[in-house]
């Protein structure tokens, strides 16, 4: 159970300093010019943890663990992106083919940065944990 805890917050510590930077500091002109008429003046901070907490959970569950008993930061790697692939590509091709004003450029820079940020962080995870347990 140490395992997984530990995983865990390691995992969350570093996808959400990275996100943060992402969201607050690089890529906010980037959405705000594309789909800022979409978007609300005060994000719901509720609904953006439930979403944190079950996907640092998924990356945990898919990546960090499997990394750990394969003892391979590159499982952690692989298994990272492929997750945020699949779950940023469902997001934004389901926004792009319901939403009336969804930009393609949205869709895949949106997908490569879940993919990359979910590998980044599921490896950060791994290494923090691996170096932490052993």
């Amino acid at each position: 159970m140490g395992q997984i805890i530990t995983a865990y917050l390691a995992t969350a510590a570093v996808f959400l300093a990275i996100d943060a930077v992402w969201l607050g500091k690089v890529a906010t002109r980037f959405y705000f010019d594309r789909i800022g008429h979409l978007m609300v003046d005060k994000p719901n901070l509720g609904a953006a943890a439930v979403f944190y907490l079950f996907y640092v959970g998924g990356l945990v569950f898919f990546a960090v663990l499997p990394a750990l008993k394969s003892e391979s930061i590159w499982t952690a790697v692989i298994c990272g992106a492929v997750l945020g692939f699949i779950a940023y590509a469902t997001y934004d091709m389901t926004n792009y083919a319901t939403l009336r004003d969804w930009p393609l450029e949205v869709v895949l820079v949106d997908i490569a940065w879940g993919s990359a940020l979910s590998a980044v962080s599921a490896a950060g995870g791994y290494a923090i944990t691996h170096k932490l347990l052993s």
